[in-house]
């Protein structure tokens, strides 16, 4: 019985180490988001933290709340504790290369997600063509001021001036607009600066402003969140139709109502998944593609039931 009893407590004693190895050996990584507030920036949030529970790993997650410059200290910080790659959801994608130089040569890979880092030391990028896609709704929206509105129409932009991707959604769109022919006139452009409070006062701003607008897109959640708030209490739902990007619970009632016409949807929680796994194939000294892209899709009235379950 002795035996047994000192036989028992050996195992245990073994079990406790190698239970306290394996958690000494976990990899760490560090996720650098943009803030807290969106619902977008959360999904990438809770699909990297599923994918690092399912490797083992450990995953730090950092809100910068809008702030660039607290993104670079962040990257610093993590530097110094020698985390085994970071996660970068970007604001300033140039100021913060100089954080990616430096994390290169401690030997940490930088995966930028969501926004490119142009000629940056990132390993990798993970993401949406935001360019490409602006185009893609751009067309789309074209198509529906063509057969539902005469092909004549006059449209606001709420965007993010301080992102550089919703400046490539911008930049995206407008383009396909113009080549488009239809006899479309581009109001304003205001800045929510990625608020949904500051969106929300820009928006109503744009359609006070602009009282002959029938048109409306917001390049980005906080924004389409302040727009769809401000077409609703100013009264506008039967004159405005908005377009936009990033779904919300508002948005989908919208569309359901008729005045919201089309949203581009992505994969936040993919993008953030695919990061942590590509870290975690880094660390196993495998290779990653350089470039990894998330597929979109225009939400409209026909696909819409698809997304309901998400914001129940």
């Amino acid at each position: 019985m002795r035996l047994f009893k000192l036989l028992v407590g050996c195992a245990a004693v073994v079990a406790m180490c190698s239970t306290a190895l394996g958690s000494a050996l976990a990899d760490t990584f560090a996720l650098v988001n943009i803030n807290q507030q969106a619902l977008f920036f959360n999904q990438i949030n809770e699909g990297a933290q599923k994918a690092a529970d399912a490797a083992g790993a450990k995953l730090v997650i950092f809100n910068a709340n809008n702030v660039p410059s607290a993104q670079n200290d962040a990257i610093e910080n993590y530097i110094t504790q020698k985390v085994d790659g970071i996660i970068l959801v970007a604001i300033d994608v140039n100021g913060v290369k100089p954080a990616i130089t430096a994390a290169k040569a401690a030997g940490i890979p930088v995966i930028a997600i969501d926004a490119q880092i142009p000629d940056g030391d990132n390993v990798a990028f993970i993401g949406v063509d935001n360019t490409k896609a602006g185009e893609d709704i751009g067309k789309f929206y074209a198509d529906y001021v063509k057969s539902e509105m005469g092909g004549t129409a006059k449209i606001g932009i709420v965007g993010a001036l301080n992102s550089f991707i919703q400046n490539q959604r911008l930049d995206g769109f407008k383009k396909a607009v113009t080549d488009s022919g239809q006899a479309i006139t581009f109001l304003d452009t205001v800045d929510g600066q990625n608020v949904q409070e500051t969106a929300l006062s820009a928006s109503e701003n744009l359609m006070t402003a602009n009282p002959d607008m029938t048109t409306l897109y917001a390049t980005g959640e906080p924004a389409l969140l302040g727009a769809v708030s401000a077409v609703t209490s100013q009264g506008r739902t039967g004159d405005v139709k908005v377009f936009g990007w990033d779904l919300t619970k508002q948005a989908i009632q919208g569309i359901d109502d008729g005045w919201v016409v089309a949203v581009v949807q992505q994969d936040p929680a993919g993008e953030g998944k695919a990061a942590v796994e590509a870290l975690a194939k880094l660390k196993k000294g495998e290779k990653v593609e350089p470039i990894i892209n998330i597929p979109v899709t225009i939400v409209t009235k026909e696909n819409v039931d698809q997304y309901r379950a998400m914001f129940k």
